[in-house]
């Protein structure tokens, strides 16, 4: 009796210890900001899974609460509202801070550049998280891919576009390296957030912008307006970013760190396959139940015209600031490796099937 006694003691005592030790786990709650409105479906749905992932991966020692833009009312500031430690984290992409940080403009993807995949190789075997790494965390800042939508769209536009000459003071929504582009050339180029997008149109206070594509132009109803759809130029990889309050980061626990970076990344490779399927449906029933959309492409002597003056505005940042220098070569040397296999590969592929 008394070994059964003493062996329940201990049972009880382990138990006990187990108990307190669950118990007494540190729990760690994040806030982040997004430059999305409440519901956009493909951005904030895709920021609503990364937290729920992250939620469960950790079984709910880590929580993040999502603040989207109608809520902290700053859709372009989400880089000072962490990097302030207002917001833990956030969920924006990176060329929306170009006249704040003018080298961030070149991670979130740059016209004429890589595709999708090929950026995603460039960040993590190419050297290019290094280089975003330098940009960034001068500012507390860590960064990290948050979910590519592929090819975007040249565009919505009232009027055709038959020439260069079209394009003079032609006022357009569009952010990044493509809004210097088109300014050289004779556009003028304005930076909105997304739930102002369509009253802007509406108001003619703009000419023409470009969102996404198919995935997410549709429900917006752009085409109501501007009937005129042209195919992409300006953005051939267009790769949303979270953001990371650095210190807060490295406060947190390993396990915690790696689930976050593993839910990231996640996260990134889901927005993209969903962007995918949403086009492939939104592109059918554009075809299907929209006959008045227009689909075009620039022509040739537009696109020779937008190319010179990106090859232009590239040599002179190259020329001023030798980061900017460091990150163009760095993208242009991947790029024509990536691009030759792309070609045989990927392109390869349709260009010999398209027929049978």
């Amino acid at each position: 009796m008394k070994l059964k006694g003493c062996l329940l003691l201990v049972s009880c005592a382990a138990l006990f210890s187990q108990s307190t030790t669950v118990l007494a786990e540190e729990t760690y709650k994040l806030r982040l900001a997004e430059t999305w409105p409440t519901g956009m479906p493909l951005l904030d749905s895709t920021v609503q899974t990364f937290a729920d992932d992250v939620e469960k991966m950790s079984n709910g020692r880590l929580t993040i609460r999502v603040d989207s833009a109608n809520k902290h009312k700053a859709p372009l500031g989400v880089f000072d509202l962490v990097k302030s430690g207002q917001y833990d984290m956030g969920h924006t992409a990176s060329y929306y801070y170009k006249g704040k940080v003018p080298n961030t403009l070149y991670f979130t993807t740059m016209p004429f550049g890589m595709t999708a995949m090929e950026q995603h190789a460039w960040y993590y075997y190419g050297g290019g998280k290094e280089l975003m790494d330098k940009v960034y965390q001068p500012h507390n800042l860590l960064t990290f891919p948050g979910g590519n939508t592929g090819v975007q769209m040249g565009g919505w536009f009232r009027e055709e576009i038959k020439s260069v000459d079209d394009l003079q003071n032609l006022k357009m929504r569009i952010p990044g390296f493509a809004g210097e582009v088109l300014a050289r050339v004779g556009a003028t180029p304005v930076n909105i957030p997304p739930a102002e997008l369509y009253t802007s149109l509406e108001r003619n206070t703009i000419d023409a912008l470009e969102w996404v594509g198919p995935s997410l132009d549709l429900r917006m109803g752009f085409h109501k307006i501007a009937p005129y759809y042209y195919t992409g130029w300006h953005e051939p990889g267009s790769e949303n970013m979270f953001l990371f309050n650095e210190e807060k980061f490295n406060s947190l626990p390993e396990d915690l760190q790696t689930i976050l970076v593993s839910a990231m990344k996640n996260a990134s490779f889901n927005m993209y396959i969903e962007a995918t399927s949403m086009s492939t449906v939104n592109w059918a029933s554009m075809l299907q139940d929209f006959p008045d959309i227009q689909v075009r492409s620039f022509p040739p002597e537009v696109l020779k015209a937008l190319k010179k003056a990106n090859d232009e505005l590239l040599e002179e940042h190259a020329a001023n600031d030798p980061l900017a220098k460091e990150i163009i070569e760095s993208q242009r040397d991947f790029a024509s490796k990536a691009r030759a296999y792309t070609l045989i590969s990927d392109y390869g592929y349709l260009e010999t099937t398209k027929d049978l």
